[in-house]
């Protein structure tokens, strides 16, 4: 099987090889407005190529638009100067049992055709003496999900920023996306979603707490043991 058949199957798979998302050493030597004009100059090329008139009303500013977008938009979550900082508290209730925060929305991109992927996330954690802000589980969720994506990573990277700012390893995210790289193209199959799972400490360990935070969030399947 030739190169190009070998990458066309593993994005196809939305297969990830790695927690972390791959990136250059020099990915922030550019300035966003140099990268912008990069970009515009590069989608410019493809616009003229796919034989589109850019001297139309319609369409000479998208590529400008685009690079604009992608820079500040869709993939502002690649800059780590972006990510929300993740302050916590002390739990002063000494609230011990389960927090979740669901039906987060998610807006990202899937990196093997940049498609976007849509969907709700699902978080949960239970205190070890620290809080933190229901707004920043959303916002770390926003953060990862501003990349080029594979659902896999990026629950487990909502997971590990949890982790780390709680300073506990009892944090739980779910993600029920549709990828329009499945519903708009290929088998084009619109009713499908991908459903992924990290769960960490306790909710990994015990099916007790595992069933709670599932029932919370209103996912029963099977495997539910």
């Amino acid at each position: 099987m030739s190169d190009n058949n070998i990458h066309d199957e593993i994005g196809d798979e939305h297969f990830s090889s790695h927690h972390d998302t791959p990136m250059r050493s020099d990915a922030f030597e550019l300035s966003p407005e140099e990268k912008i004009a990069k970009i515009e100059e590069h989608f410019t090329t493809i616009m003229h190529t796919l034989g589109l008139d850019l001297t139309d009303d319609s369409l000479k500013g998208t590529p400008k638009r685009v690079a604009k977008m992608f820079v500040n938009e869709t993939f502002g979550g690649l800059h780590p100067d972006r990510k929300p900082k993740m302050s916590t508290f002390e739990n002063k209730y000494k609230y011990n049992q389960m927090l979740v925060e669901k039906d987060i929305t998610v807006y990202s991109t899937c990196e093997h055709h940049f498609l976007p992927i849509v969907g709700k996330a699902h978080v949960g954690y239970i205190s070890n003496g620290k809080v933190i802000g229901l707004s920043k589980m959303n916002r770390i969720v926003d953060y990862f999900a501003k990349r080029p994506q594979v659902q896999e990573r990026l629950t487990m990277q909502i997971v590990k920023a949890m982790q780390d700012a709680l300073g506990t390893e009892d944090v739980a995210c779910v993600i029920d996306a549709k990828h329009l790289c499945v519903n708009s193209r290929g088998i084009r199959d619109i009713d499908s979603s991908t459903v992924t799972a990290e769960l960490g400490g306790i909710f990994k360990t015990d099916p007790t707490t595992r069933r709670e935070f599932l029932h919370y969030i209103g996912v029963h399947t099977k495997f539910n043991v």
